[in-house]
């Protein structure tokens, strides 16, 4: 349910596109992402640092893109996002000596250090690799295909990263049982 609740911005905004245009589904993104804070702020629950950086993210890229009527500033959100989650792997490494993939996930599940440490350098490179091919599509492609992309493709491409994790991690996991 939380994957879904995840995607609501998304799917809205494919939606909004399909039936209307680019900036009425960059609207109904933006406002799709003030609901979801809305919503988690309403039933008390914790809301998500990730949560609030798309809604500046989204807020901001969103907003030029109506505001200057131009949609290249929508097309590099994901981008930008992409690499904001990047950065922010890397930066707990190199500066705070700290894998954040392990203190999101260590409740999750247990591993060793060397794994770990693969975890956490696989999601920085996917991360930036998910940046560059949105860039790719975007720039080289039409705006239908770049909308299509960025919710079949980009939650494709996420979801083959995320079966791999999974296989290369299970030999920790049987390991340490």
């Amino acid at each position: 349910m939380k994957f879904l609740f995840d995607l609501f911005p998304v799917i809205l905004f494919f939606i909004a596109y399909k039936v209307f245009d680019i900036y009425v589904a960059t609207a109904v993104a933006i406002g799709a992402t003030f609901a979801q804070i809305g919503w988690l702020w309403f039933k008390g629950r914790k809301i998500d640092t990730m949560l609030w950086v798309s809604l500046v993210i989204i807020t901001v890229f969103g907003g030029m893109t109506l505001l200057l009527q131009d949609e290249n500033f929508i097309k590099w959100k994901p981008t930008v996002l992409y690499w904001a989650f990047a950065a922010t792997l890397l930066g707990g490494t190199l500066f705070l000596k700290k894998n954040l993939m392990r203190t999101l996930l260590a409740e999750q599940m247990e591993l060793p250090d060397v794994a770990w440490t693969k975890l956490n350098w696989s999601w920085i490179g996917f991360f930036v690799f998910m940046g560059c091919a949105n860039l790719f599509v975007a720039f080289n492609f039409s705006t239908d295909d770049w909308v299509n992309f960025k919710l079949f493709g980009g939650m494709g491409l996420m979801l083959v990263f995320v079966l791999a994790q999974g296989l290369l991690l299970s030999k920790y996991i049987e390991e340490s049982k």
